[in-house]
């Protein structure tokens, strides 16, 4: 492959591996500047770089400022001079250039703990909704790609060693939703101190106890269960797999885009609202 097929590949590679990375394109370049617009190279989220928009002062500076783009999540444009006319200038070449850092951001990760009835639908909505769905069961006759046909990756084997096959970050989505509460704590347990998005766990209110009370007494604090969304979902009153599912995942899209779940008629219909208008005619 050329310089320019690495570079797209190393882009795809790094988000279907829901790693968020940099792209920097050289965007416009005047004067003497050591390569031409249009080229391009990937800060992976790593550090490690493939291919080069010139190599030399400029590019370090521009890396400097793709590690801080892909910090905050915000794309630029950034102007670099080296025509050696001021201390800020990288070089004395007598060109200058722009080059466009942009961020990548990486699917969020949907890990369902469970390959059961509700994994499954949660799995194709999830995918449905742009999540990388990662799958996790002990049984691999239920984590299988004949049953979940849209999951991004299946991991089968014991629940207690979920987290020496998944790496869990900001962007992490939990739902733990195994075949008995033992399962559901394992998991809990293990994800309970990870910086993810969200985490929940089905199961009745007395469930949730049961296994919140067990996590208690071995010393995990009241402040991190307040953070699990269990019983998990919104109430809907659906009963099914594939109801439940909806729930959960309304639930999850409501998190992400800092919602309450509350319908908008409550708030926006003005024939529902308190200060509605009404006719005693």
């Amino acid at each position: 492959m050329n310089e320019t097929e690495l570079v797209y590949d190393a882009v795809l590679t790094a988000l279907r591996g829901g790693e968020s990375a940099c792209l920097l394109t050289l965007i416009e370049s005047r004067g003497s500047t050591p390569r031409e617009a249009g080229v391009k190279m990937l800060l992976r989220g790593n550090g490690s770089i493939v291919g080069t928009i010139g190599g030399g002062p400029m590019e370090a500076s521009a890396l400097k400022d793709a590690r801080e783009a892909l910090s905050t999540g915000e794309s630029r444009i950034c102007y670099y001079s080296l025509q050696g006319e001021s201390k800020t200038d990288l070089g004395v070449c007598g060109g200058d250039a722009r080059v466009f850092i942009e961020v990548l951001q990486a699917k969020p990760t949907l890990l369902i703990a469970g390959a059961g009835h509700v994994g499954q639908p949660l799995a194709e909505f999830g995918h449905q909704l742009g999540f990388r769905t990662v799958v996790a069961d002990d049984r691999p006759e239920f984590a299988s790609a004949e049953r979940f046909p849209t999951a991004d990756r299946l991991v089968v084997g014991p629940y207690q060693e979920l987290l020496k096959h998944v790496e869990l970050n900001e962007r992490t989505f939990i739902v733990i939703v195994t075949r008995g509460h033992e399962h559901d704590e394992l998991v809990l347990r293990q994800v309970i101190d990870s910086p993810a998005a969200y985490i929940g766990m089905i199961g009745s209110r007395r469930k949730v106890s049961t296994v919140f009370e067990r996590l208690r007494q071995d010393g995990v604090a009241a402040e991190k269960l307040a953070r699990v969304y269990a019983p998990i979902g919104l109430r809907t009153g659906g009963q099914s797999p594939a109801e439940i599912a909806v729930s959960i995942l309304a639930e999850i899209v409501a998190v992400q885009h800092g919602e309450t779940g509350e319908p908008m008629s409550r708030c926006d219909n003005p024939m529902r609202s308190p200060e509605r208008i009404v006719d005693h005619t």
